[in-house]
């Protein structure tokens, strides 16, 4: 496995009036996630690598980020989830479930 962790941001912009991720500050969120990844010195190979996302078809119950190679999904509101998902699964292991969906 070339990274240890496989995280996408849903950073989709709906153009029909339904709900996205984008709407949300999705891709300032996922800039956010992926400098404070590299700031731990958890990016790169073996490590985390965090990506944008086209639409993963769950924007009404977004933003939303999914965590591989779990295939875990987690709706977050603000950095303060961020560091929480980056500092508890990322880091630790550990799924949080209270952001789970």
């Amino acid at each position: 496995m070339y990274y240890r962790h496989h995280v996408f941001f849903c950073t989709n912009k709906r153009d029909d009036g339904r709900q996205s991720c984008e709407d949300c500050g999705a891709s300032a969120l996922r800039a956010y996630a992926k400098d404070k990844v590299k700031a731990l010195g958890l990016a790169g190979p073996g490590g985390v690598r965090v990506n944008s996302a086209g639409c993963l078809d769950r924007c009404s119950e977004g933003p939303v980020v999914v965590v591989y190679p779990e295939g875990v999904w987690y709706s977050y509101v603000d950095q303060d989830d961020l560091d929480e998902i980056i500092g508890e699964h990322l880091q630790h292991g550990r799924v949080v479930e209270r952001l789970k969906i």
